[in-house]
């Protein structure tokens, strides 16, 4: 163990098993959407994290748009996006340059994300509006997914404030609206420094106390040495407050300068684990070794 690793997590379990290694996806898809996000200089989680399924996802016509930089306020101890206290201001021309990029795609359904802005008033709130309105503009048809940050630091912090920014993203009618736990209770403190549990589980809460109409969903991200039993808590946790959707995926280390992976659980876990999610009464679940927050998102 070094000295950066807290308490809880022991030494890294180096040898990534075969069902973790899988072909990026056809060059082509790739250079396509790079080549559009490059030009306009904005950024997608599938490039910025590195995500497994980004071929396949952009061949299905869907994508993840990270909003408002590529540098986030807040240093999870498991992420890949750049951390700074300082990051850049935002673009003022994104929403239209995301617009017309998911138009020049012609993808079928959007998820817009962001990193944490804890420095703006809003915690960029109003962002994520602006960008739907422009992405609706000129892709009417296109279907709208938003996966948020908790919107609690910053100026006008509290409950009173998050509800405020929860409410604007809510009122402008996102076709499903996530946020994720990402671990269990345990150990949320060290890897998801500056998040809470209970907090994120509030942010859907407040959903759909505000539309229960819209449909919510999280994520959790297993492989940090949380056991079966604080699985099932979490997603119990995650319905009693109404969560509707729910993806289960392995936690894969960025670098040495992150969280060790704990444990690679095998294929036939991850089986069992969305069976015991349906049965707690997810309407729907993905869970499998390289599922993410988006993965299959436009199928819900």
């Amino acid at each position: 163990m070094t000295s950066s690793q807290p308490a809880q997590f022991k030494s890294e379990i180096t040898a990534m098993p075969s069902w973790l290694r899988r072909p990026i996806g056809k060059a082509s898809e790739l250079s396509t959407v790079q080549r559009i996000i490059k030009q306009r200089q904005i950024h997608t989680i599938c490039e910025e994290g590195r995500c497994p399924n980004r071929g396949e996802c952009y061949a299905q016509k869907t994508a993840t748009f990270l909003l408002m930089g590529p540098t986030c306020t807040r240093a999870c101890a498991f992420c890949q996006v750049d951390k700074g206290h300082a990051p850049m201001p935002i673009d003022p021309e994104e929403a239209q340059k995301v617009a017309e990029a998911v138009q020049l795609l012609g993808l079928r359904y959007v998820v817009l994300t962001s990193v944490a802005r804890d420095d703006l008033p809003d915690q960029g709130a109003s962002h994520f509006v602006k960008t739907m309105a422009a992405i609706r503009q000129l892709n009417p048809d296109t279907q709208i997914e938003v996966l948020t940050p908790d919107f609690w630091g910053g100026a006008g912090a509290g409950e009173a404030g998050q509800r405020q920014r929860i409410e604007m993203i809510v009122e402008a009618e996102p076709a499903c609206f996530n946020h994720n736990i990402e671990t269990v209770r345990r150990l949320s403190g060290p890897v998801r420094r500056g998040a809470k549990y209970d907090r994120s589980l509030r942010v859907l809460s407040l959903v759909k106390q505000i539309n229960p109409h819209i449909p919510t969903k999280s994520g959790l991200m297993v492989g940090h040495g949380e056991t079966l039993e604080e699985l099932i808590e979490a997603m119990t946790d995650l319905r009693a407050i109404g969560c509707d959707r729910l993806t289960i995926g392995q936690y894969m280390r960025p670098s040495l300068e992150h969280l060790p992976v704990q444990k690679y659980w095998t294929p036939e876990e991850f089986d069992q684990l969305g069976t015991l999610a349906q049965e707690i009464g997810f309407s729907h679940v993905r869970s499998g070794p390289l599922v993410r927050s988006s993965y299959h998102a436009g199928e819900e």
